[in-house]
Order: structure tokens, then C-alpha cells, then sequence
């Protein structure tokens, strides 16, 4: 059972503060540890959670080079639309924060859902020969240092929906969505797998379009149907799991 810990604020400021003081305090931690620093970005209201990172005084005191950027899921459309998640994390992050471009791992847009999530794959596996990325000892799937996670109101994680059956996907590190409940249709996205091999998730989820589903999660609220184990309720990382809720997401906890 993976460490869990739950972090309420008064406010989505609040948590964006204590957000970007936890985030810093790992980027210090691995950089003496290991030297670098392996994070996974979602979209979503993740993005704008992060935006104290670029201020000071974190944005001229952690040691940015050491960041690798992944990406948790990705819609299958240009890096110039609105539906990327590219776009969102590179207009409101990472244009405003010196990571060396080399260090940016995006899904490659040229190809469709399926191709790209082979591609994405094979690249992962890649950067795992070559030190970059580690593999877990347990799972044998990529460990990533950090896994930044949102939800949605549906409890879906990544591009893992309720009660679809790549929710049991267990052999691939990345795969692909066509009928995603959440538009557009086609999508690319890491499995369970490879998200619960993180040393560390954090589960950032302001607002109260989302109360239901933090109190079915972790207040012991029922499922929509009883058979039925949420998505977010597979987030289970290796390490510590940390949720980050304002009031308004735990108001019904």
C-alpha cells in the first residue's frame, strides 16, 4: 500500500504556494542525490498550479538543468492547439523557466495516436539505457522521480477513463485512446504501470467540480457503481503519494 499523505489548503493560491515549495524541496533533494530530476507534466488545471515555480524565489534558486519534462497523456493534435497539452504546459511553464531544451521529452505530434505512443515508448526505453530514466526494481517499469497528476471530475487520471479496459492495460509502458468520454477522441497516455512506479505522485486537484470524487477517493464515499474501482483509486506510487486539495475539492470529505 503506497504512503499517502493529504494535504487540505484555504484557498487554490495557498496551494499553489505550498505546491511549488514541495516541488522545490524534491529538485533539491535529487539534485544532490542523483543529479538529476525526472518529471511528468499533465494538463488540466495542473499547469496553473504550478505557476509560483516561476517566480522567485523558486525560479532563480532550483537547478532547472537537472530537469528531464515528460508528458502523462497528450491529445492526439498539433503542439499549437488548444486541446495540447504541450502548448498548456509550454505557454504558462516551461517558456518561463531556463530547462534545457534538450531535456523535454514531448509526444511526438507528426503521427497519429498509435504511432505515437509506440514512438513515445521506444524513446522512454531509450533514456532508460541510457541512465536517464530508471526502472523500478519492483514493477520493472520506468520509475519517474515525480508524477504531477490532476483529475477530472469523472476521477479519471492521465487519459484513463472509468470503466474502460486500458484501465487494466499491465504490459505497455504507453498507449493510445480513439474514444475517449473527453474530447478530442484520440489521445496518448502512460499506463497504471508506469505511473505507480513513480517515487513520488502528487494529485493537485483545486475546485469542487471534483468533491465528489476526492470524497469517494478518500473519504470512503460509494462508487458510481459498487463493482467499480475509480481511476484515481489505482494511484498507488511506489513511494509517497501526496494530494493536494483546497477546500472547495475537499468539501465533501
Amino acid at each position: 500500500m503506497a504512503q499517502t499523505e493529504k494535504r487540505v489548503f484555504d484557498s487554490e493560491e495557498d496551494l499553489a504556494v505550498s505546491l511549488a515549495k514541495y516541488i522545490a524541496h524534491l529538485s533539491d533533494q535529487f539534485a544532490k542525490n542523483k543529479g538529476l530530476f525526472t518529471v511528468v507534466l499533465s494538463g488540466g488545471s495542473l499547469i496553473e498550479c504550478l505557476r509560483k515555480l516561476v517566480e522567485p524565489p523558486y525560479v532563480d534558486s532550483i537547478d532547472w538543468s537537472i530537469w528531464h519534462i515528460f508528458w502523462l497523456d497528450e491529445s492526439a493534435v498539433p503542439k499549437t492547439h488548444v486541446d495540447s497539452n504541450y502548448k498548456l504546459a509550454y505557454d504558462g511553464f516551461l517558456s518561463k523557466v531556463p530547462i534545457p531544451l534538450g531535456n523535454v521529452y514531448a509526444i511526438d505530434d507528426t503521427l497519429s495516436a498509435e504511432g505515437a505512443a509506440e514512438e513515445y515508448e521506444a524513446r522512454l526505453k531509450h533514456l532508460v539505457n541510457s541512465k536517464v530514466i530508471d526502472i523500478s526494481a519492483k514493477s520493472g517499469f520506468p520509475k519517474f522521480d515525480l508524477n504531477l497528476l490532476g483529475m477530472g471530475p469523472d476521477a479519471h487520471v492521465a487519459s484513463l477513463f472509468p470503466g474502460h479496459p486500458l484501465l487494466k492495460e499491465n504490459k505497455k509502458w504507453v498507449t493510445f485512446i480513439k474514444d475517449s468520454p473527453k474530447p478530442p477522441p484520440e489521445r496518448i497516455t502512460l499506463t497504471f504501470p508506469v505511473i505507480n512506479s513513480s517515487d513520488y505522485i502528487a494529485l493537485v486537484v483545486p475546485g469542487d467540480a471534483q468533491a465528489d470524487a476526492v470524497s469517494i477517493a478518500l473519504g470512503g464515499g460509494n462508487p458510481p457503481t459498487a463493482d467499480e474501482t475509480l481511476p484515481v483509486q489505482r494511484v498507488a506510487p511506489e513511494g509517497l503519494l501526496t494530494w493536494f486539495l483546497d477546500k472547495d475539492a475537499a468539501s465533501k470529505l
